[in-house]
C-alpha cells in the first residue's frame, strides 16, 4: 500500500492505493470518505465482543470497525479523522507501542492491535482520562486531533506538556502530573495542570484543543432573557 495525507494541518484527509489485490486497512467507525466500488468493505468488533465493548468504555473508541480489502492493484481509498484538524502516519516495527488518548486513532494495518491501559489516577487528573488506547504490533498507524499536529522528541532533561493538548506518545515514555507555579500558578497563570515527560522518545502534540474552544466561545452563547 501507498499512502500520503493531503490537505494538512486544517482538514487532513489521507488517500491509500492498494498495490495488489488483498491489501487490507483498518478503518475506525465513519473514518472512510470514499473508495473505488471494487475496494469491500466489512464491519466487525475487532477481537471479540468484549475486546470491542472495553475499547468503548475505556479508550473513547468506536464498538466496530471497518476493513477494506482491495479486489486488485491501483485501487484507492480515503479516509479522514472526526474532528477538523490534522492527522499523522507512523509505522511500528514491534519494538515500541504507542500510547494515544482518547478519539485520537483513526486507521492502522490489520495486524496492529488495539488495547486499553490504566493509566493511573495521574491520567484522570491531568485530563488524560484513567485509561489510554495502547497500539502495538507491526505495520502503519493513523492518528489525528484537532488542530495541528507536532512530534517532539523528549531527552534526558524531560518535556512539560500542557494536558489538554496531548494526542500520543510512545511507550518508552514515562509522566507524571504537576501544577505550575505552586498555588497561585495553578489559580491565576491559566495553564493549570501540566504533564511532564521523562525518558527517551517521542510526544505528539496539538496546537489547539477542543475545552480551549469551548471557553472561548462560551461569552457568545445565545442567552434566553429570564421572564
Amino acid at each position: 500500500m501507498q499512502f500520503e495525507i493531503k490537505q494538512r494541518p486544517d482538514f487532513s484527509i489521507a488517500k491509500v492505493t492498494f498495490e495488489q489485490a488483498g491489501e487490507e486497512i483498518l478503518l475506525e467507525s465513519a473514518a472512510m470518505v470514499a473508495r473505488d466500488s471494487g475496494v469491500a468493505m466489512k464491519t466487525q468488533m475487532k477481537g471479540g465482543m468484549l475486546a470491542a465493548a472495553k475499547r468503548k468504555m475505556l479508550g473513547g473508541e468506536s464498538i466496530f470497525q471497518n476493513t477494506f480489502t482491495a479486489s486488485k492493484p491501483g485501487e484507492t481509498l480515503w479516509f479522514a479523522p472526526g474532528p477538523d484538524g490534522d492527522m499523522e502516519m507512523i509505522t511500528l516495527d514491534g519494538t515500541f507501542e504507542l500510547m494515544m488518548t482518547s478519539g485520537a486513532f483513526v486507521a492502522s494495518a490489520p495486524s496492529i492491535t488495539l488495547n486499553t491501559k490504566f493509566a493511573g489516577l495521574k491520567g484522570f487528573f491531568s485530563g488524560t482520562s484513567l485509561f489510554m488506547l495502547k497500539v502495538e504490533g507491526q505495520g502503519p498507524v493513523f492518528f489525528g486531533c484537532y488542530g495541528g499536529l507536532h512530534a517532539i522528541d523528549v531527552g534526558p532533561q524531560g518535556y512539560i506538556v500542557d494536558n489538554n493538548h496531548i494526542v500520543a506518545f510512545t511507550g518508552g515514555l514515562d509522566y507524571k502530573m504537576r501544577t505550575i507555579g505552586g498555588l497561585m500558578g495553578f489559580a491565576a497563570s491559566g495553564e493549570g495542570i501540566v504533564c511532564e515527560f521523562k525518558g527517551q522518545g517521542r510526544v505528539w502534540i496539538s496546537t489547539r484543543n477542543p475545552s480551549g474552544l469551548t471557553r472561548f466561545l462560551h461569552p457568545f452563547r445565545p442567552v434566553k432573557p429570564s421572564n
